[in-house]
């Protein structure tokens, strides 16, 4: 297939291309700057010069000179772009649609994106294209991620780690398993019309997932549970003195909510089948230069699948 991808320099969006490459697929990846053109160019796209903050009309003529056979959305529909890019994939002609949203729409705290998110969704939903929802959960996967990779430093140098909401569940998904999930997606009749949660095989409580990030870089971290009011009311004092936070209270709060998913549809329609979190976490953190042996029996050893 030829595919029209937007996300393509993030994150995600190399995993994507990369994997529709080693599928035989042919992406032209939208890029606003030189440096996305970059990206996505190492990634073996096509780099297409646009911005989804453009025009409908304009977004639709760049995206029906594109010539592609589907559209892979991988950009956030958190920014308000989902009515345009609707419209400009309408009008190119672009029936066949995949878009990426994620699970904290779930969430139960007035998050400002929320709205925003279940808004494009039903923007989607209501179009006339034949569409699929994907709704990832955490990612994780390799340097870079934002969620874990971050951690895993942390874990490698800190002896005593305070953990607020430590009764939790989440459950991350790796990155690679994600992008295998959205082309398969693409590539099946069956997936148009459906939206999929997409998560790691099992669900593992707060305190689960901080001993196994810290077994596989060899950490010896003591983790120590506080209360979450005490901890979201300095968060937000530091939201207030700093212009960029790298930390803020909503993200805090969050764990204080359960975050497990069902996978069945996406096992069913897709035959998802996610790799087991430790063998994921233990692959970062070699890919990281952080894991050496395990210290834990549990964990397998570096380049091992298991």
């Amino acid at each position: 297939m030829r595919l029209l991808v937007t996300g393509g320099s993030g994150f995600l969006g190399g995993f994507v291309l990369r994997e529709a490459a080693v599928r035989g697929h042919t992406c032209l990846a939208l890029a606003r700057s030189e440096a996305a053109a970059g990206s996505v160019s190492l990634a073996g796209a096509t780099p297409l010069a646009g911005d989804l903050g453009d025009s409908a009309p304009q977004l639709a003529r760049v995206f029906a000179a594109a010539g592609c056979d589907a559209l892979v959305n991988l950009a956030s529909l958190g920014f308000g772009h989902a009515p345009g890019i609707v419209a400009a994939a309408e009008k190119a002609g672009l029936a066949r649609s995949v878009f990426v949203s994620t699970t904290a729409v779930t969430t139960s705290l007035p998050a400002a994106s929320k709205r925003v998110r279940l808004a494009a969704e039903q923007c989607i939903r209501s179009s006339r294209l034949d569409w699929t929802i994907v709704r990832p959960t955490m990612i994780y996967g390799a340097s870079g991620d934002r969620n874990l990779s971050r951690l895993l430093t942390v874990l490698r140098r800190t002896p005593v780690l305070p953990v607020p909401g430590g009764g939790t569940r989440l459950q991350p998904v790796h990155v690679a398993d994600l992008a295998d999930a959205i082309l398969t997606a693409t590539e099946r009749a069956s997936a148009v019309g459906r939206t999929y949660d997409v998560a790691g095989p099992h669900p593992l409580t707060l305190a689960e997932l901080l001993a196994i990030s810290a077994g596989a870089v060899n950490g010896r971290t003591r983790f120590v549970p506080v209360p979450l009011a005490p901890v979201v009311t300095a968060i937000r004092g530091y939201e207030r003195l700093s212009k960029r936070p790298r930390i803020r209270a909503e993200q805090v709060l969050r764990l204080a909510e359960d975050k497990a998913f069902a996978i069945d549809d996406a096992v069913r329609d897709l035959g998802y089948a996610p790799r087991p979190f430790a063998a994921g976490i233990l692959a970062e953190a070699c890919a990281m230069g952080f894991a050496i042996a395990p210290v834990h029996t549990h964990m397998p050893k570096c380049g091992s699948s298991a």
